[in-house]
């Protein structure tokens, strides 16, 4: 027998001496008079009480004999207890010492008190076990080492170490605070579809699923843009959305497969006004999470604070690469990649993909923070064509640390356009191309009934991992996991 096995089997074993002793090792009921974090914060009121009860998960044990100090943990602070024997019932104290571990939940009753070396402890006068744990805690020095391991069983890595915990609570915070400015702005938040007959609104490959009660396939959703711009046509001038959008894509430490985006759509703006407001919201979200506008992201320093430039997405290509994108064609681009050395996608490979790729070598060698206009109208199917030069669309993305961190654009609502735009794109996935857009019919008839001028703005939790320069998966609560095995 292993000595995992052992332990397990010995506290099994301490389970039938609480029961023995009339105690249920797992009971629904607690008393908890306070939260640690309130026992500490108003320890001076408190002591004024005859006995208060806490509860927490036990973190530590020390002592022996009749003198036993422990440290229990509530998700809000930790808290010292102390047990003497010669001070409660012997009975009582015998069965702490003989069936309680670190790791078991418990409640201690008593009086609060401060010791000779000045901690705020709580004199127990009695226990009562909540749960009890049958695995030993991995060692609080080290924790748990193995990344895979880690990130499988992140509810200890989020016991143990408190970077992992503070991250959440920033995440917390981000998504709260792009709420609350929304909100503040009279946005009105909506939730659309996540299952779709057609994946739309962005240039993703889907994941398909079955809907067994229609006997037919479907897709998790790649963006609820199609959704909200109907709500644009119904009438509604300020609507978002927050929840999780789905790409069967590859992964690395800035792509992952499920994750949190919001999108936010304004009728009667265009892209001039959004990307002041997309502006102004970075800024608010950064004060908001981490209380400041200064980040150090991969090798770049960022001052989200200070002017924000503009980048032609033309003439950065050309600037950076020699290709005029308008003049040339998929050999050449390609030549291009090869003598760059970047590494590109060959399945579905089209000029479209070819200056994409060249874009994201170009972009890397941008700190920002900025927008990248002035995007070519056959990289964009949703957006509407500049007035003045047709073959852009009013489009900006905000580039920060070499990468792009969201995407804006007038909206474009012309039905006849985007229908011609829905076949250029089918098209393209004929010839391969996974990540082209479906051709969705139903919203082309929507805008027939007319959408008003709209701008639309949409952002992922990359944004969060950039902003804590760190990957997806570690900023992920539960990051999805090979099963074992």
């Amino acid at each position: 027998m292993s000595s995992f096995e052992e332990l397990r089997k010995t506290r099994i074993e301490k389970i039938k001496l609480l029961e023995k002793a009339g105690m249920e090792p797992y009971p629904a009921i607690s008393k908890n008079d306070y939260s640690i974090s309130e026992a500490v914060s108003d320890f001076e009121v408190l002591t004024k009480k005859k006995n208060i009860s806490l509860v927490g998960r036990i973190m530590a044990i020390r002592g022996q004999g009749g003198l036993v100090f422990i440290n229990i943990n509530d998700g809000t602070g930790v808290f010292q207890g102390l047990l003497k024997k010669d001070e409660m019932d012997e009975k009582v104290f015998d069965l702490f010492q003989n069936t309680i571990d670190i790791g078991d939940f418990i409640e201690i009753n008593g009086k609060l008190f401060i010791t000779k070396r000045g901690e705020k402890t709580l004199q127990v006068l009695n226990w009562k076990i909540l749960t009890k744990s049958l695995r030993p805690l991995p060692e609080k020095w080290h924790g748990i080492q193995d990344e895979e391991e880690r990130l499988r069983k992140r509810y200890l890595d989020i016991m143990f170490n408190p970077d992992v915990k503070e991250m959440i609570i920033k995440r917390a915070k981000f998504f709260g605070s792009v709420r609350s400015f929304l909100e503040k702005n009279n946005f009105m938040e909506v939730q659309t579809p996540i299952l779709e007959n057609t994946a739309g609104g962005a240039e993703a490959k889907p994941f398909i699923t079955h809907y067994n009660a229609y006997d037919t396939d479907v897709y998790l959703r790649i963006s609820p843009e199609l959704w909200l711009k109907r709500l644009m046509v119904a009438g509604f001038p300020k609507v978002f959305e927050i929840g999780k959008v789905f790409r069967n894509e590859g992964v690395d430490a800035e792509h992952l497969q499920d994750y949190m985006h919001f999108e936010f759509y304004w009728a009667y703006a265009d892209y001039n006004i959004g990307m002041k407001f997309v502006e102004e919201m970075y800024k608010y979200i950064a004060q908001e999470t981490f209380g400041t506008l200064k980040f150090k992201i991969k090798e770049y320093e960022i001052d989200l604070g200070k002017k924000w430039e503009k980048y032609d997405y033309v003439e950065i290509i050309k600037e950076k690469t020699g290709i005029d994108i308008f003049k040339t064609n998929i050999k050449e681009v390609e030549n291009k990649l090869q003598s760059l050395k970047v590494e590109y996608d060959k399945v579905g490979f089209n000029l479209n993909r070819a200056i994409d790729s060249l874009w994201k070598y170009c972009r890397k060698q941008i700190a920002g923070p900025g927008f990248l206009v002035n995007v070519p109208t056959m990289m964009e199917p949703l957006a509407k064509r500049m007035y003045a030069n047709k073959d852009l669309v009013e489009r900006f993305q905000p580039i920060i640390a070499g990468s792009e961190l969201g995407k804006g654009f007038s909206e474009l609502n012309d039905p006849i356009d985007q229908m011609e735009r829905f076949t250029e794109q089918a098209k393209l996935r004929e010839e391969g191309d996974e990540e082209a857009q479906m051709m969705d019919g139903e919203f082309v008839e929507a805008l027939e009934y007319g959408m008003p001028p709209t701008f639309g703005f949409g952002v992922s939790e990359r944004l969060f991992w950039f902003l804590m320069d760190k990957s997806g998966r570690d900023c992920q609560i539960f990051p999805f996991m090979r099963i074992k095995g």
